[in-house]
């Protein structure tokens, strides 16, 4: 069991320096953080070692700044790829169809959703949908048939509802 009580200690008396020497790295307090706080993960797993160390503020200190500088050359690394072969082409947004079956979806219960989704979207046949629902055949399409019935009266609600606002 590691020492908590000194590595608590050991945080309390260092963390606003190794914060300030990382932020000085990389600019940005965020990526800052981040970067201490994984560096102190790492060290509370291997505190019993850590703490023999002469000063284990250096070991943080330096797994914390090659943390930072790793997520500076992905960064980096994405920048060029991104220059190489451009921006990513935007994705339109879904219609409005597909949100008022979302929305649909949604006022179902759980189990006819899942049974909807894996059948309707994923196209998993009934009986693959049992053994990942852990439920009877019977039981799915008891599940699918109630779940059609359901959303057919929920989008039909929205689509009166609509009508009548225009």
């Amino acid at each position: 069991m590691p020492d908590v009580d000194g590595f608590d200690e050991f945080y309390r008396g260092s963390r606003q320096r190794l914060l300030g020497f990382v932020y000085a790295l990389t600019g940005d307090r965020g990526e800052a953080q981040d970067a201490v706080q994984e560096a102190y993960v790492r060290a509370w797993q291997r505190w019993s070692t850590i703490s023999g160390y002469d000063d284990p503020e250096a070991w943080v200190r330096v797994v914390a700044s090659r943390i930072a500088v790793s997520r500076w050359r992905s960064l980096r690394s994405r920048a060029r790829a991104y220059l190489r072969h451009g921006a990513i082409e935007t994705v339109p947004g879904p219609g409005t169809d597909t949100v008022a079956v979302v929305a649909a979806l949604r006022r179902l219960p759980e189990e006819q959703r899942v049974a909807i989704a894996l059948y309707y979207l994923v196209g998993m046949p009934v009986a693959e949908v049992a053994r990942e629902t852990a439920a009877p055949v019977g039981t799915v399409k008891a599940r699918l048939s109630r779940g059609r019935t359901a959303l057919a009266g929920l989008l039909a609600v929205s689509d009166l509802e609509e009508a009548t606002d225009a």
